[in-house]
């Protein structure tokens, strides 16, 4: 059974930095893709960013481009996403995603399994 758990969320001051990790098991992690979603308050679950098995390959939504670096350890089986320059309209819950297969995607679709998020508040 394959489980995803989130960690590194908290309360942060706009233009502060936070780095999310995901823990990964009960399967070979180095063979699926990775993701980050988030949902705000009010909104739909939104994409933030991909990771290839390898981490050769990287996608992000614009939002978040020159800001949140995706990265993974595949000997931790862990993926993270280092968030820097944080504005208030990054407050949400932030849900790692394991790919249905090895590359990128940032359509929930091609997700197979979910973590049960990270609260993610950045204040003014």
């Amino acid at each position: 059974q394959v489980q995803l758990l989130e960690s590194g969320g908290g309360l942060v001051q706009a233009g502060g930095s936070l780095r999310l990790s995901c823990a990964a098991s009960g399967r070979i992690f180095s063979d699926y893709g990775m993701g980050w979603f988030r949902q705000g308050p009010g909104k739909e679950r939104e994409f933030v960013s991909a990771i290839s098995w390898s981490g050769a390959r990287t996608t992000y939504a614009d939002f978040v481009k020159g800001r949140f670096t995706i990265s993974r350890s595949n000997a931790k089986n862990t993926v993270y996403l280092q968030m820097n320059s944080l504005k208030p309209e990054d407050t949400a819950v932030y849900y790692c995603a394991q790919n249905r297969g090895m590359g990128v995607s940032s359509s929930s679709a091609e997700y197979a399994y979910w973590g049960q998020g990270t609260q993610v508040s950045v204040s003014s």
